[in-house]
């Protein structure tokens, strides 16, 4: 569970980046950090370090705990795109070819991540671009809404669609750690629980 947790969390915080970025033409950074992180953790050794690490997942874990138990628009919102997200995963997974592009694409972000880092323009809009030539040809297509002054701006819509690649990214790990829709149907308290344990961990000693 608490490795599923995590992943779910790593899905949260990419969803939320989408929502930052569509509304406000920015993210935060605690967030947006370790979610373009987890792209180039393709040979990490353990979940938490596909994130970089525990500490930096707090605001994710503190983000599933507020979307599982809060309400309103944003939470509709960000279960549309988690949704969605899912549905595209199953699609994603069944498609070797895309796999592979998709490894490639990465691959060949690298020499960009070690010129600017992971915030970096130019990283942003090649992760942006690999997911429209990719994810985006499958179906259905997740849909954002947000200002329409900042969704005209193409680097706008590249952090979008890297957010959105983090947040398959985060859906493949999920579904690879056993996660399956009774978990988010059937066990909503234990993977809050398994939330709150984490985050104590990281306060620790009191």
């Amino acid at each position: 569970m608490r490795q599923r947790t995590l992943a779910l969390a790593g899905m949260a915080q990419a969803i939320e980046v989408v929502l930052q970025t569509a509304a406000d033409g920015h993210a935060d950074d605690a967030l947006l950090t370790p979610a373009t992180a987890s792209l180039f953790a393709t040979d990490a050794a353990s979940t938490e370090a596909v994130f970089g690490s525990l500490p930096a997942m707090r605001s994710a874990l503190q983000l599933l705990i507020a979307q599982i138990e809060g309400s309103g628009p944003r939470r509709v919102s960000a279960n549309r795109i988690g949704f969605t997200v899912l549905l595209v995963e199953r699609k994603l997974v069944a498609e070797p070819k895309l796999l592979a592009a998709l490894a490639e694409g990465i691959d060949n972000a690298r020499p960009k991540l070690e010129r600017g880092g992971l915030l970096d323009a130019d990283v942003q809009q090649h992760l942006g671009d690999l997911y429209s030539a990719t994810i985006s040809t499958l179906t259905p297509r997740v849909l954002v809404q947000g200002d329409p002054n900042h969704l005209a701006q193409s680097v706008v819509v590249g952090r979008i669609r890297c957010a959105l690649l983090a947040a398959v990214r985060a859906a493949v790990l999920w579904r690879q750690l056993g996660g399956s829709w009774w978990d988010i149907v059937l066990r909503r308290g234990a993977i809050t629980a398994s939330a709150r344990e984490m985050l104590e961990e990281i306060a620790g000693p009191a």
